[in-house]
């Protein structure tokens, strides 16, 4: 081995491991004014780009490690103040809130609002990694610690690794987005086995009957072990009591 590569090799110090993190934060916030999306595969990725993503991710880890025990709710950003899953949402996570869970959602309106108010309002940690989209989504007024980030590639990672368990109420594609992604990584083991609970079998059961009768029985295409990845509730005193005793930090 020549004395270049025995350099490459070398255990990278702490010292160079925090002048690389600072360079990264310098850089991420070294963006041009006109800063076009990325939205088709680029010629070229600039520079400023990678930093910026670098940052994000190191930021990023930074805000979900300081939690021990958390629960990510997942559901729809449209307003719904009275309606069942909000008011679900909002006293599930208040219960958990109380059993010492910080509660992590996406910063937004909707079921992420209902959870973060559930927290908030009994002094629990109310965690929002929210997104910066054209369409601006605002801050709910509820979080105690807020993220924003630039790539929802990133925000997503984040979401996927916050938490001891992943709790979704009736939403959109975001939502069913995510579910399918979580599934996919701990039926693939690239995440730990941790609970997903479904609340609502109006909304979830066409969904699961699908991935039964189509996807597993005509098709074959997943294992009959896969469909105990995930666990259908109808209330939120089975969904608490689930989670209680499911998790495990």
């Amino acid at each position: 081995m020549n004395d270049d590569l025995a350099r490459d090799a070398r255990p990278v110090l702490h010292e160079d491991t925090e002048k690389l993190t600072k360079i990264i934060h310098e850089g991420g916030r070294t963006q041009p004014e006109d800063r076009p999306l990325l939205v088709c595969k680029p010629r070229k990725v600039e520079s400023w780009r990678i930093f910026k993503i670098m940052s994000e991710f190191i930021e990023g880890f930074d805000v979900i490690r300081r939690y021990g025990l958390a629960a990510t709710f997942f559901g729809s950003s449209r307003p719904m103040l009275h309606d069942d899953s909000y008011v679900g949402a909002e006293e599930l996570a208040r219960r958990l809130s109380q059993k010492g869970f910080a509660i992590v959602t996406g910063g937004s309106s909707g079921i992420m609002q209902a959870a973060n108010k559930g927290a908030f309002e009994v002094g629990g940690a109310s965690v929002g990694l929210n997104v910066s989209l054209s369409e601006a989504q605002d801050y709910n007024p509820y979080l105690t610690e807020k993220f924003v980030f630039d790539h929802f590639f990133v925000r997503k990672v984040m979401l996927t690794y916050a938490s001891e368990v992943y709790v979704y109420f009736p939403g959109g594609f975001g939502t069913l987005d995510e579910f399918f992604e979580i599934v996919t990584l701990i039926q693939t083991k690239k995440l730990r086995a941790v609970p997903l609970v479904l609340i609502g079998r109006e909304y979830w059961e066409p969904l699961l009957s699908f991935i039964e009768k189509t996807l597993y029985e005509k098709y074959a295409a997943i294992d009959k072990a896969d469909m105990k990845l995930y666990t259908l509730v109808d209330s939120i005193d089975e969904a608490y009591e689930y989670i209680t005793k499911n998790v495990s930090c």
